[in-house]
């Protein structure tokens, strides 16, 4: 069937696999609640893999989105505690406009001055985490110090599915429009597809990579309250590392780290694909130390399936005359 030759449905058809065998050696993994703390459990790497996505289809990364997420996060948290007369919708908006802010310090740097997005974002990333001990001065802010409501909300229910479940499709919605139906998002893949040419049909390749940075740091603000939330703890050292993780979830659901190709599809299953590895080893008994080898492999694995299948065969347009007789004679 030709669904079947897609990456999206191949790699769903992986997960599901992946599922069946998981269950096939631990039943209690296909059980319902297992199956809904899956769920919960990779709604935040779905968003951050979403926001990345839309980074790397402009031929960027953004290696600060862990970081951004543990600021946010962390200030979120003392903000509450701090305040606990202060309404929930408020620190939500108010870990977000950071966020935003500090994406767009990203996209100003790339976009207006021109400046590597990996060089950037590197650099951003050491100085956010810096921030982070620094406003909390190293010390950590524990669930007896936030705010009941502020720990709950992540975690309670709409309808059967947790509110972290239903900010997560919203966040996947909310991409798709943005990706397929939003000149934003046609201008994103054009300049990952060719920034000369885009630069040359008047796209504003500046402002738009400005605010795709902005977008990111938005959706790790957001993730850093409820990060913070869901653990009902904040420290210096939250989600470290978590940025390579995101970063791998875009890869194995097909975005191209050339730019200009990738899809929503692939970015959520290619976090789901991570979340069911995480979440089964423990099950199986696994140590977890071989979850760093087993994603590195998946990774590995992705990035050959993505350069066979973008490699184009060239094709001999005009024939060649060097071994022609008569041309030879004349």
């Amino acid at each position: 069937m030709k669904i079947l030759k897609q990456r999206e449905a191949q790699l769903a058809l992986s997960i599901a696999a992946l599922a069946l065998l998981v269950g096939w050696r631990a039943p209690v993994f296909l059980t319902a609640p297992s199956l809904a703390n899956l769920l919960t459990d990779g709604t935040l790497l779905v968003m951050l893999a979403l926001a990345q996505m839309l980074v790397i289809v402009t031929r960027g990364v953004d290696l600060s989105v862990a970081s951004t997420l543990a600021l946010c996060g962390m200030s979120a948290a003392l903000l509450a505690s701090r305040n606990p007369g202060l309404p929930l919708a408020f620190v939500m908006l108010a870990a977000t406009a950071l966020g935003l802010v500090l994406g767009l310090l990203n996209g100003w740097l790339v976009g207006y001055l021109e400046l590597p997005p990996i060089v950037v974002t590197l650099g951003t990333m050491s100085v956010y985490r810096g921030l982070v001990f620094v406003l909390s001065g190293g010390a950590w802010v524990n669930s007896h110090q936030m705010p009941a409501q502020f720990i709950a909300f992540p975690l309670e229910r709409l309808l059967g599915l947790t509110h972290l479940v239903w900010i997560a499709a919203a966040t996947a919605l909310a991409a798709w429009y943005v990706a397929r139906h939003s000149r934003f998002g046609r201008d994103l893949y054009a300049i990952g597809n060719e920034p000369a040419s885009a630069r040359y049909v008047g796209i504003p390749i500046a402002r738009r990579l400005l605010w795709t940075y902005g977008l990111s740091g938005a959706v790790a603000g957001l993730c850093g309250y409820l990060w913070v939330a869901r653990y009902a703890v904040a420290y210096t050292e939250i989600a470290y590392g978590f940025e390579f993780t995101v970063i791998a979830a875009c890869v194995i659901g097909g975005i191209s780290i050339a730019g200009g190709c990738g899809s929503v599809t692939g970015a959520v299953l290619g976090a789901l694909f991570l979340a069911v590895i995480g979440n089964a080893l423990p099950v199986i008994k696994v140590s977890p130390f071989w979850q760093s080898a087993l994603t590195g492999l998946v990774i590995l694995v992705a990035v050959l399936i993505n350069a066979r299948g973008g490699r184009s065969k060239g094709r001999q347009i005009l024939q060649l005359h060097l071994n022609n007789p008569a041309r030879s004679a004349a």
